[in-house]
């Protein structure tokens, strides 16, 4: 059965203005849920880097407190590069969403 056959519903050989319509809501519906999809997706992103900044200093300190300062003074080295990036991440995602809800 090919594509056609799947739109052509009441089997005339033609697709109506009714069948048109038909096809005009499943494509509006398919791309509500792909921009749902994306959002949740980047909501996720940027809940799962924002727990990162947050749990980042706990690591150092975990690291400390359990006896691994090598490994607390490379996290700590290198916290600064993280943060940054985490909040141009972060700030960008908000910024696009502003920007996307002004147009």
């Amino acid at each position: 059965m090919t594509t056609f056959d799947d739109t052509d519903t009441n089997k005339n050989g033609v697709i109506e203005r009714e069948e048109w319509r038909q096809l005009e809501l499943e494509d509006k519906r398919r791309k509500m849920d792909d921009e749902d999809a994306k959002r949740d997706s980047q909501r996720k992103m940027v809940w799962f880097a924002l727990s990162g900044m947050v749990m980042y200093p706990v690591a150092v300190v975990t690291c400390s407190i359990a006896g691994f300062d090598t490994a607390a003074q490379l996290l700590h080295d290198i916290a600064n590069i993280y943060l940054v990036s985490v909040s141009a991440l972060v700030g960008a995602y908000f910024g696009f969403n502003a920007y996307e809800a002004r147009k």
